[in-house]
């Protein structure tokens, strides 16, 4: 029941995550639904200009959706270590970015986004492994 429950969850994040990567137009195009005043306090009191402030929230928001990527694989191989999930979303990445320089002329393909991506699934990972060594452990019942 538990692998079920897994696979379903990485079938929605596979599916979002295509969604995403290979949309025709950037997800944050004309986002205005969301209020991002308090993103550009943050900003202005960094000392930021608005475009460095832009990429950062970008490269943070790309570390992010890759992080469930790197969890959801130590899930399931559960004798892999965090260097796996970094692999594999460095992979990953690496095909979304390709695929939108081959098939959306209207999308970038960014180096910056597969080393966020790359560092989400690792970080991913290693939550996964730092969980495993904090839980304690079952004796073995014979």
């Amino acid at each position: 029941m538990r692998s079920r429950w897994l696979l379903l969850a990485a079938g929605a994040y596979a599916l979002a995550l295509a969604l995403i990567g290979l949309w025709k137009t950037p997800v944050d195009r004309n986002v205005a639904v969301v209020d991002l005043a308090p993103v550009a306090w943050t900003i202005d009191r960094l000392g930021l200009d608005p475009w460095q402030g832009y990429d950062l929230v970008e490269f943070t928001a790309n570390i992010a959706l890759f992080v469930p990527l790197g969890v959801l694989l130590l899930l399931w191989w559960r004798h892999r270590g965090w260097l796996h999930a970094a692999g594999v979303a460095f992979a990953t990445s690496l095909t979304i970015e390709i695929l939108q320089q081959l098939l959306r002329p209207e999308r970038f393909a960014s180096v910056s986004d597969v080393v966020a991506n790359t560092a989400g699934g690792a970080i991913g990972g290693l939550l996964v492994v730092a969980g495993r060594r904090l839980r304690p452990r079952q004796p073995v019942s014979r």
